[in-house]
């Protein structure tokens, strides 16, 4: 049997796996399936339709599953996915999905997430990232991979956050984050690349010269973004084993509206 609080209320048709921990006066709705592993913290709220994997550690006073803050919204079935091995620190609250957004808020495996984070409905987060306290998501908002995210981010709706990039405190999200690239401010502007987080990583220096060089194409060579994609293409020649870097900031540059742009 899961190890479930006797002061906590967890619904029968909840399923629990019996390695699970659930604290005290938690509430755990019918709809909600948790993996092997999950250890989940007093005075916490899972409803919804929520599925959460093994491993994670979900801290004390969370809000998981609630239904978005969307006036369109009608009781429809939409969902909450969590992965596994994240850790979700205090007061996070983590929406459902809505119908207008593909019906599911999604948060990958291997991710920090500290105090006071709030995902939106629709929003959809890749693996290992990191949001700094108060991080604030919008809905359907989609981060990729490692992005870090400062304390105070706030990202408007749609905002698309590339893989390995990353915020400042306080910085404001109004056009989409590349790949990579490390922004501050309020509208956010881009500063440079992320360099250091790359090397962590394990960037070898042939892929991180291909990263530099992306940055100066288009964003110290004053190209037009059209321009700076052809000759960001041309990367793959030069520096072949970053070939797959080089294609994932021109897809990710190839599906930003017009209207909304890229943070300059």
């Amino acid at each position: 049997m899961a190890q479930i609080h006797p002061t906590a209320i967890v619904d029968p048709a909840a399923e629990l796996d019996s390695s699970v921990t659930v604290g005290a006066y938690t509430l755990i709705g019918p709809n909600v399936i948790i993996g092997a592993g999950t250890t989940v913290g007093p005075h916490c709220v899972i409803e919804g339709n929520t599925s959460i994997g093994c491993d994670n550690r979900i801290f004390q006073f969370n809000s998981l599953g609630a239904i978005p803050q969307d006036k369109k919204y009608d009781d429809e079935p939409c969902e909450l996915i969590i992965g596994d091995r994240n850790t979700i620190r205090e007061f996070c609250t983590f929406n459902i999905g809505s119908p207008g957004g593909g019906g599911v808020t999604r948060i990958g495996n291997d991710n920090w997430i500290m105090a006071y984070v709030h995902l939106a409905h629709d929003c959809l987060v890749g693996n290992h990232t990191i949001f700094a306290n108060n991080s604030q998501l919008a809905g359907h908002v989609v981060v990729g991979d490692w992005a870090i995210l400062g304390g105070f981010t706030v990202a408007h709706q749609f905002v698309r956050i590339g893989a390995h990039s990353m915020t400042a405190m306080c910085s404001l999200l109004f056009a989409d984050l590349p790949p990579f690239v490390m922004c501050q401010g309020q509208p956010a502007e881009a500063r440079t690349m992320n360099f250091e987080g790359l090397r962590r990583r394990g960037f070898s220096a042939e892929r991180v010269a291909a990263v530099r060089a992306i940055h100066k194409l288009l964003y110290r060579s004053n190209l037009a973004l059209d321009a700076a994609c052809t000759e960001i293409s041309r990367l793959t020649e030069s520096h072949p084993e970053a070939s797959a870097d080089v294609q994932m900031m021109l897809g990710f540059l190839e599906q930003t509206p017009p209207n909304r742009g890229i943070v300059r």
